[in-house]
């Protein structure tokens, strides 16, 4: 076996949960600044932060939601989202973690399979979690920021807080279920990804071997807390390593160059399609980025001629890094010091990799192209409810699949060459072909239904939605449009309708994906 390791040196194991390594960071600087809301510039101490997760902890337990108990929490990157995860975990319980642009007929399929119990949003999105709760588990939604007079429609989150809990409820560090986040693994539906305490812990103390936090450095934080690479990267890595963020709900190129420039930002950490646009906007020229040292791309490829060009163009070093949710979720970086074009970087400590010939199961050595597996104290524990799926994606002796065609070099960097699992990637989220393809399935007019993904320059990829039409039913491409717009989230909306007499069924998987490119291609 032909295992490509870690040049970073090891990694000692900690029996902590992810709330007590969060405090690590904090407990020792009270009186600083690590929260700053970056619309309204209110900001949060790490003493204040400590003292409202264990105040938020005390009263779950006093209300009866401690272990066992699944909080679902829907909203955008804010101070209080660091409150609201870190109570539920510090209390022993499950936070599963919903995109607040989701459609309610989104957010109930994920509460109801995550069997949640309790439901977190913020004023702009009550109307919809009020809508998604109905046939669920869920009487009440609590609202973080409200009032008994403002809370129309919820329940202060302020009725939650309780007597400070002084220490860690008691939770099993390899099994007990902290997050659960969603994620489509390689193909199908959203399933739910257990992930541990000592998977959190693991990857946060990977990703600190991998960069440099200065003491209270500060850095913009949009990418989404709810998703797996702003959970891990920002809201536990820099906050446990010794840094603070600067939230913003959304990316806003003009308020992200502000306070990049205010903040003397030193590192950043981004999506494609937001590298992009710092290679090209114009708008950049206006503004002091001249601290920048160190930009990571991650969530989805970036090509090495972009890294480059925004490396030239903000005088700092662009890399890549690589990672998946199911292992929680980052596995290489390109160090600052040894960057390598077209490289997704090192492996992290701690972990081990094999490049598999797909058809025989040989394994490759340095220079040959295969599918990546990973074995990790930070690989998760399964998918929720879905064994099949978790004994595919999790093989002998722990080794997870990622779906992904790799190589290393003889250096030790990893190069990610295709991309075998379905999944379509937009600015960076998932978009599972299955999920399209199920959604156009209910529609009265549809009889058949397919979905790929096509190159896009801003956003990665962009979903096109083939569709064959119920007898005697001819709907427009406009209504279909539509149809979905009701029922999902915007990044998964198709960009293109195309009417098909049938769906090849002899072909599948990809020979069946490159049918309806090659057929997209001839329209285009």
């Amino acid at each position: 076996m032909t295992l490509f390791q870690s040049a970073m040196g090891s990694l000692a194991p900690r029996d902590q949960t992810i709330t007590e390594r969060l405090f690590e960071g904090l407990t020792h600087r009270p009186e600083e600044t690590v929260l700053i809301d970056g619309p309204s510039g209110r900001t949060m101490t790490a003493g204040a932060l400590v003292d409202m997760i264990r105040g938020l902890a005390g009263g779950l337990i006093e209300s009866g939601r401690g272990n066992g108990h699944v909080v679902a929490l829907m909203a955008p990157n804010m101070p209080e989202f660091a409150v609201v995860f870190h109570g539920v975990a510090y209390a022993g319980g499950t936070v599963t973690t919903l995109n607040p642009t989701y459609t309610a007929h989104e957010a109930r399929h994920q509460l109801i399979d995550s069997d949640a119990g309790t439901l977190i949003t913020v004023p702009a999105f009550v109307e919809t979690a009020r809508d998604a709760i109905e046939g669920t588990g869920i009487e009440e939604v609590h609202v973080i920021g409200a009032t008994e007079d403002t809370a129309t429609g919820g329940v202060p989150l302020s009725v939650l807080m309780g007597a400070p809990l002084a220490r860690q409820a008691p939770v099993d560090l390899d099994s007990h279920i902290v997050v659960l986040p969603y994620s489509s693994g390689t193909t199908g539906m959203p399933k739910g990804v257990m992930l541990t305490h000592r998977n959190l812990v693991t990857n946060v103390d990977q990703v600190l071997t991998m960069i440099e936090v200065e003491p209270g450095e500060l850095t913009t934080a949009f990418l989404p807390f709810f998703h797996i690479y702003g959970m891990t990267v920002m809201m536990n890595a820099f906050l446990a390593g010794g840094g603070g963020l600067v939230t913003m709900p959304r990316f806003d190129l003009e308020a992200f160059l502000q306070l990049a420039q205010d903040h003397r930002v030193k590192q950043v950490y981004l999506a494609p399609p937001v590298v992009l646009v710092l290679a090209k906007h114009p708008l950049v020229d206006q503004y002091d980025l001249s601290a920048l040292e160190y930009l990571v791309s991650g969530a989805a490829p970036l090509g090495a001629d972009v890294a480059e060009a925004v490396g030239r163009r903000l005088g700092c070093v662009a890399v890549q890094a690589y990672g998946m949710t199911e292992l929680s979720p980052v596995t290489h970086i390109t160090p600052k010091t040894a960057p390598r074009p077209g490289t997704v970087g090192l492996t992290v400590p701690g972990a081990a990799c094999r490049i598999v010939d797909f058809e025989t199961g040989r394994d490759l050595g340095p220079d040959e192209e295969g599918e990546l597996w990973i074995r990790s104290p930070q690989v998760m524990k399964g998918y929720l409810n879905n064994a099949q799926a978790t004994a595919e994606a999790i093989v002998e002796d722990g080794w997870l699949r990622t779906g992904d065609v790799a190589c290393f070099d003889a250096d030790g960097y990893c190069f990610i060459r295709d991309r075998v699992k379905e999944l379509i990637k937009v600015s960076g989220f998932q978009v599972a072909p299955a999920e399209l393809e199920a959604e156009l399935l209910t529609h009265p007019e549809v009889m058949d239904a397919a979905a790929i993904g096509v190159p896009d320059e801003e956003k990665g990829e962009m979903p096109v939605v083939f569709v064959v039409p119920a007898q005697n039913a001819a709907p427009s491409p406009e209504a279909i449009m539509g149809y979905l717009r009701e029922r999902l989230t915007h990044y998964k909306h198709p960009r293109e309708v195309i009417f098909l007499e049938e769906i090849p069924k002899s072909a599948s998987g990809k020979i069946l994906r490159r049918q309806l490119r090659d057929r997209f291609d001839s329209v285009a």
